[in-house]
């Protein structure tokens, strides 16, 4: 049991939290619910329900990811976590489909009666309680998304240019930050209906936020499955290949690069690369200290777990086209 805990401590952190956050709001805006039958508030409560399940199994899965390698898995479960991912986006499409279903009858057979003030005082502050809870979930993702992207993360910037580093975040923070901005326009855009429909008697609006919300789940379900399937299935790093062929052609013995691939294992990346070097006359040892030297600096890059490194003499050809990519590396790969 105590080895468990221990790999749970390994887990995504803002995971947890989110999980934790959202389930607690989601039993309020079921209480409210009850109480007061406003469909925004349906839609509230299915998309945290969503979020709290779709956040734990992302905690569980990157905890188990952090497993070791073993003679089994000789490349560890850093893969784990885009399969739980798969799996998490599941439930929130089903719940998806539920709030647009309900939202959908409640624009078609709208009913038209005043609510109480006290029910409507209820939704409201749950919803406001719910937008302020999910802001400050939101700025710590948005914190360790800029973290993961090695960016400032002081004032605003969890909450603005977070978005612009996205692409570099883990997958299980990735999922957590879209998830939470989704939940947090949406915790806005149903309060505005349920005052709306109070003040106008256009009670169809809280249909139609429910669709809106709906849909904004759907978008989830798309980014976050089309980017772990990927994931799954093990693909190229094209971004970190650049960055590893400039560490790599700066050693002074390195000459080209004949094949670079940096292929992703979770939040892992493995690094295979044969290189080439200058001198035709370097021996045995000198060979081994220049592996030893590329694969030490390369294992010093952000989330690189394994290396390996071949050598080869200098063909007097250039292979590798100006640190974007290998020629070579296309016509195998196309």
């Amino acid at each position: 049991m105590s080895r468990l805990f221990n790999l749970l401590k390994k887990g995504s952190k803002s995971s947890l939290i989110a999980a934790i956050v959202n389930f607690i709001l989601g039993c309020l805006k079921f209480g409210a619910y009850v109480i007061t039958g406003n469909v925004a508030m349906f839609a509230e409560m299915m998309h945290s329900f969503g979020d709290a399940a779709n956040q734990f199994f992302v905690f569980v899965g990157s905890a188990v990811s952090k497993k070791k390698p073993n003679e089994r898995f000789p490349f560890g479960y850093g893969r784990l976590v885009n399969i739980v991912c798969l799996f998490a986006v599941l439930i929130v499409a089903i719940l998806a489909y539920e709030t647009i279903l309900e939202g959908i009858h409640h624009i078609t057979n709208p009913v038209h009666h005043e609510q109480p003030l006290n029910h409507f005082l209820i939704a409201a502050g749950v919803l406001l309680i719910g937008i302020i809870l999910e802001v400050a979930v939101l700025y710590k993702a948005g914190k360790e998304v800029l973290e993961e992207a090695h960016k400032p993360t002081t004032g605003l910037h969890p909450l603005t240019t977070s978005y612009l580093n996205i692409a570099k975040a883990k997958p299980a923070t990735k999922l957590v930050f879209m998830e939470d901005t989704v939940a947090t326009g949406g915790g806005v855009i149903a309060l505005l209906a349920i005052i709306i429909a109070r003040y106008t008697g256009f009670v169809q609006i809280e249909g139609i936020v429910s669709v809106i919300i709906g849909l904004a789940m759907f978008y989830v379900v798309y980014k976050v499955f089309m980017e772990n399937a990927a994931g799954a299935i093990g693909r190229a790093d094209e971004e970190m290949e650049v960055h590893a062929s400039k560490v790599i052609l700066e050693h002074p013995e390195v000459s080209d690069i004949k094949r670079l691939v940096v292929m992703k294992e979770g939040e892992d990346k493995h690094v295979e690369a044969l290189i080439e070097v200058s001198n035709y006359e370097f021996n045995l040892r000198e060979l081994t200290e220049i592996k030893k030297s590329v694969t030490n600096e390369l294992l010093k890059q952000p989330h690189v777990t394994d290396v390996n490194i071949e050598i080869m003499e200098d063909d007097d050809m250039d292979d590798w086209v100006s640190g974007n990519g290998s020629s070579i590396n296309r016509n195998i790969y196309e």
